[in-house]
């Protein structure tokens, strides 16, 4: 049985640690072919989104993707992320959080075909 990454584990444990704070949680995401998001918001080739529960409706933060609603100039939109494509997510208040080597399973090889690749990690305070 493959080993499930621990990325989408730490990805929803920051994500609780802002709310419990009162933070903002962010996600840089590097878009590739699988991410659904506002391409008039892209820049070179990230984004970076609130996926706090007040910017968001029904997110779901699972072991493949980030998943919600979320309004981009008053139009509601369907957003989906790879767990793979997040770069980072962080508190924006303060920038305290996570980095990962974000990786593209959409060029056709699969993850399990690829050596694992080690995250940046960032010390917590």
């Amino acid at each position: 049985m493959a080993t499930v990454s621990t990325k989408p584990y730490l990805l929803r444990a920051i994500h609780q640690w802002c709310t419990d704070n009162g933070y903002t949680p962010y996600i840089a995401v590097k878009v590739g072919a699988l991410a659904r998001v506002p391409a008039q918001f892209v820049r070179d080739g990230q984004i970076v989104l609130d996926i706090s529960y007040e910017a968001t409706s029904g997110l779901d933060m699972n072991n493949t993707a980030i998943q919600f609603k979320a309004r981009f100039g008053g139009v509601s939109r369907d957003i989906y992320i790879p767990v793979e494509n997040v770069a980072a997510i962080y508190a924006s208040e303060n920038g305290q959080g996570m980095g990962f080597e974000p990786t593209e399973p959409e060029t056709g090889v699969s993850p399990d075909e690829e050596p694992p690749k080690k995250p940046t990690l960032t010390r917590i305070k």
